[in-house]
């Protein structure tokens, strides 16, 4: 050691060539030795007056650190130990050489040992074991954590030469030194296996097994608990007569590395170097890797776990935990992979989670085993498969910051730089192409964002065309729209200090920094930054473009448009959000919330008043919002489906930010009123969902019976589109008693036109129309055009179920007349396609196709795909029936691909159905049972009766058109009992009856 050495593994001192170095009682010693535990770190004041005055802090305890610390500065001067000690705010660091302090030389010589051969690595721990004087920091109660944590170092250490000396054959000597250990820890189970081996091998078999009954007895007694499998495996050794136990299982899981990896050194290195601790630690690293999807992540992580596996000499375990998928793995299905490779039998591994978990630490605590964990989902997935032993190291990769995750190293892996993406490219497609045009590659590494996913399916489109100049495929992807969206999941990362950053930044940055962290959007345009501020939106733009200058936010992409669009980084919208709870008052940053809501709002109110409603509306109080720029409203405007497609992510987090702070009238407001519309085209039911869970706790919150009757009238809308009728029916009646109870003759209304619409869907038909006349009644006598024609239509398709086509027809002439008068196009469109279904019922084909004709032109121009697409396949259908076929089919091909894109499962079974009738008429019986059955399954699945009946009349048709007339009379029985069941005009229907015929065609010359 050096000219002074400071001794921590015993009683605290300093000692120097001239002396032993007085540094006073136990109150400056706990100072020294907090100091020196953390050397080369700051320790607050704060946890130094914590270890010095543990119970009762004096006034004067920060004036008393300042005595301790010059006093000591003073006594290691005079030794001279000069500038030793440093003052850094909020506290104190020390700096010593690494070789001056004890504890830094045992946790290196330790560490070395588990790299050498078993005779040097028994000399290197003798070495490190021999600086302990006695117990560590004796006298220090206040540490008494790093007093338990030292003094398992110790014991680790101690089994750890104990085991490399039984290697080298010294059992004989090791037997007296067990025996002693063992009365000081009698549980240790690792020492006793050893004591037991020693024993064995000295030819006294009987004491050996004597002692593993001792140790029996004792973890019985003090732990309750039986010995482990690495114990049992020793007495089992033992009863054979083998000389040692069986060597423990070595697994070697880690997957191979893609030959065409390459770049990432400086990552390599800082991993390695992490994973293999040479100088100040023992406890084992976690390693975390994150970065977005398609990164290398697992690449890299695989590539470091060659490098390092030979160093861990007891296996490497891999496990795929399939983090962004609909099914990750379970914790506990993990373990049980990894203990069978270890060698615990099956019928020795527990059933829970948490006993594999015990099972598996307890296996691993004096192992050197790497853990890969790939593709992990959050923390907890990965805590019950932490190894305990201080000798393993464990690497994750993950889409997910897991800033939750204790003690855990994170790197956060950035994109490719140019010559590493050209490197991957070229190892991909040949160097010869890549020399040949360095131009096109450095576009396409560009154009790709070094992202390793993107160089290699650009690399491979390019491998399997030898004849394209890279040029070709430089030029396809400059299209930066199409490129963006392919990277829009892209996590950029910040290395810079956030602090440091967000301090330079003036008040306006700061500001908006802070309350775009506590806004929390996962993307924002340069809009939201000046509703936050209040001020003018084009004012923002300079703002938004420093934070992303300063690393503090992160440009993302073009919108569809033409907008640039930001976010923040999980770190740094973590620090924002901090920092605003803790600069700005409560009141600020609701009313900063607030102006973004409402601006919001008001792009919703324009967009409501130029696209009346096709359904019931709340009447809600009005809702004081600010004022949007014009070029803001005419943006929004010029698309609004699109506009509200962009924004949605952030709109809904900025609701439930908002029902969080309890402006509970805008949330519902919000949530009733304008998000119904803007949401219906794309099925975005997640969204939906979200929102009216927001909005139920704040209504709920608040003590708004209204509010909360309203959402659940709100959600049970969502359930209806979904098909989940069962719960869109109990949501509406729990809704209608509320609002009985409230005596709200609106909200009752509401509720029953829900309710009917529920039970058509189900089929209960006749108790569908009865709600729907009770609410239409209501309706009139509040004056509601808009409702009037929402039942209107709705009681017009129950009614054509039912098979009372004068009275639907009448129905549905009120509807359009209604939606006409209000101005609703969407609720036109709607009555023009019931009224097309009525018309193909009534065998009037060509008024039928006309009606869908005119339904399809104004859904498309609505930019509403999934009707679009249900009055698509209602043309189609209707076409059919009139015997043209020929352009039929693209069309609902067209339809059910809609549908599929939109989870939208009621079109796809109907379009299916319709398919297998379009097959049936054509004479393709094997395409149209596949269809048909398609369909039946997706019934089947929704429960509803009356759609399954009339699919099992199409089996009929197919059943007898293949000449088997027994199962056609069979299954055409079942559908028309199901019919009369439900009165279903389709029971009054003889099965002779033409319309049966209909259902494969008049054309198709297939016999009924």
């Amino acid at each position: 050691m050096g000219a002074v050495e400071y001794r921590l593994l015993g009683p605290v001192e300093v000692v120097a060539d001239s002396g032993t170095v007085a540094i006073g009682g136990n109150k400056p010693k706990a100072l020294l030795a907090t100091l020196l535990l953390e050397h080369g770190r700051v320790v607050s004041v704060e946890r130094l007056v914590e270890v010095l005055w543990p119970r009762e802090v004096p006034p004067t305890a920060r004036a008393g650190i300042q005595t301790y610390v010059k006093s000591l500065r003073r006594a290691l001067a005079e030794h001279g130990a000069v500038d030793v000690i440093h003052t850094r705010p909020p506290g104190y660091l020390i700096r010593v050489p690494a070789d001056a302090l004890d504890v830094t030389v045992f946790v290196r010589q330790v560490t070395a040992a588990r790299s050498a051969d078993p005779a040097a690595a028994g000399d290197l721990l003798r070495g490190a074991l021999a600086l302990w004087r006695g117990q560590a920091l004796e006298g220090i109660d206040a540490l008494s954590g790093e007093v338990a944590r030292l003094d398992e170092l110790w014991l680790t250490a101690t089994a750890d030469r104990i085991g490399f000396d039984l290697e080298l054959g010294r059992h004989d000597e090791l037997v007296p030194e067990l025996a002693g250990l063992l009365t000081r820890f009698p549980a240790h189970e690792r020492l006793r296996g050893f004591h037991m081996i020693a024993l064995h091998r000295c030819g006294r078999q009987a004491e050996a097994l004597a002692s593993f009954e001792t140790a029996r007895a004792v973890l019985d007694e003090e732990l309750g608990v039986r010995p482990g499998p690495e114990l049992s495996a020793v007495h089992v050794a033992i009863l054979r007569g083998a000389a040692t136990p069986r060597a423990a299982r070595v697994p070697r899981q880690v997957p191979l590395v893609p030959p065409d990896f390459t770049g990432r050194d400086q990552e390599i290195e800082t991993l390695v170097d992490r994973l293999l601790p040479g100088r100040d630690r023992v406890a084992h690293p976690i390693e975390v890797i994150t970065g977005p999807g398609g990164g290398g992540k697992s690449t890299l992580a695989a590539r470091v776990a060659g490098i390092v596996g030979p160093r861990f000499r007891d296996g490497q375990l891999y496990a795929e935990l399939r983090g962004v998928s609909d099914s990750p793995a379970h914790p506990g299905e993990v373990l049980g992979r990894f203990l069978r490779a270890l060698g615990v039998p099956a019928d020795q591994i527990p059933q829970s989670t948490a006993e594999r978990s015990e099972v598996y630490r307890e296996l691993l605590v004096d192992r050197r085993v790497l853990v890969l964990l790939d593709g992990a989902r959050d923390e907890r997935q990965i805590t019950p498969l932490l190894p305990g032993g201080s000798g393993c190291a464990v690497m994750v990769t993950s889409r997910e910051s897991m800033t939750g995750l204790a003690g855990a190293n994170r790197l956060d892996l950035d994109v490719l730089d140019a010559a590493a993406g050209r490197g991957l490219l070229g190892r991909i497609v040949g160097d010869r192409r890549v020399a040949a045009e360095p131009d096109a590659a450095d576009r396409i590494v560009e154009r790709c964002g070094g992202l390793p996913l993107a160089l290699r399916v650009a690399g491979a489109r390019l491998a399997s065309r030898q004849r394209w100049p890279l040029a070709v495929l430089a030029d396809r992807l400059a299209d930066e729209r199409r490129r963006l969206d392919e990277l829009s999941t892209a996590d950029l990362a910040v290395r810079t200090s956030v602090e440091f950053s967000y301090l330079a930044l003036p008040p306006l940055g700061r500001a908006a920094l802070r309350r775009l962290g506590f806004l929390g959007v996962p993307e924002f345009g340069s809009w939201v930054v000046a509703w936050l501020l209040g001020i003018p939106e084009s004012a923002a733009d300079d703002i938004v473009e420093h934070l992303v200058d300063t690393h503090l936010a992160e440009f993302t992409r073009v919108d569809e448009l033409g907008c640039l669009r930001y976010r923040l980084h999980d770190l740094v919208r973590i620090y924002a959000h901090e920092a605003a709870e803790r600069e700005e008052s409560a009141a600020d940053l609701v009313d900063a919330v607030s102006r973004v809501l409402g601006s919001w709002l008001s792009i919703l109110d324009k967009m409501a008043g130029d696209s009346p409603p096709d359904e019931i509306q709340w009447r809600l109080p009005a809702v004081a919002t600010p004022p949007v720029s014009p070029a803001m409203i005419d943006l929004a405007m010029a698309t609004p489906q699109s506009w509200f497609e962009i924004e949605q992510p952030a709109v809904v987090v900025g609701v439930e930010r908002a029902a969080g702070l309890g402006l509970h009238a805008l949330v519902c407001g919000f949530a009733a009123v304008k998000l119904g519309p803007s949401f219906l085209g794309v099925n975005r039911f997640e969204s939906r969902e979200r929102i009216n869970a927001a909005a139920m706790a704040a209504a709920r919150q608040s003590g708004d019976r209204r509010g909360e009757a309203m959402m659940l009238t709100e959600l049970a809308h969502v359930r209806y589109l979904q098909d989940r009728y069962i719960e869109a029916r109990e949501g509406n009646a729990t809704a209608l008693r509320m609002f009985g109870d409230l005596g709200d003759r609106h909200g009752q209304a509401v509720a029953l036109a829900g309710l009917g619409a529920a039970c058509r869907e189900s089929g209960r038909l006749a108790e569908g129309l009865c709600h729907l006349d009770r609410a239409a009644d209501l309706l009139r006598e509040l004056g509601e055009d808009a409702g009037v024609a929402y039942t209107a239509r709705m009681a017009g398709s129950v009614r054509l179920e039912l098979g009372e086509f004068d009275q639907a027809g009448a129905d549905l002439a009120e509807a359009l007349a209604a939606y006409r008068q209000v101005g609703s196009t969407r609720g036109e469109a709607l009555t023009l396609r019931t009224i097309s279904l009525r018309l193909r019922a009534l065998g009037e084909y060509p008024p039928a196709i006309e009606a869908a004709r005119r339904a399809v032109e104004l859904f498309q121009t609505l930019g509403d795909r999934l009707m679009w697409a249900y009055s698509v396949r209602a043309k189609a259908k209707a076409e059919l029936r009139l015997g043209v076929r020929a352009s039929v089919r693209a069309e609902l091909d067209w339809a059910l691909g809609v549908c599929e894109a939109l989870a939208d499962r009621w079109g796809q079974a109907v379009t299916l159905r319709t398919i297998g009738e379009l097959h049936l008429a054509d004479g393709h019986l094997a395409d149209a049972e596949r269809a048909l059955t398609a369909a039946m399954a997706i019934w089947s699945d929704m429960d509803v009766p009356l759609w399954r009946a009339r699919t099992e009349r199409d089996f009929a048709a197919l059943y007898r058109a293949r000449g088997d007339s027994a199962r056609a009379d069979s299954v055409l029985a079942d559908a028309m009992a199901t019919f009369a069941a439900y009165g279903a005009r389709e029971a009054r229907e003889p099965a002779d009856d033409p319309a049966v015929r209909r259902v494969i065609g008049p054309e198709s010359g297939v016999p009924v």
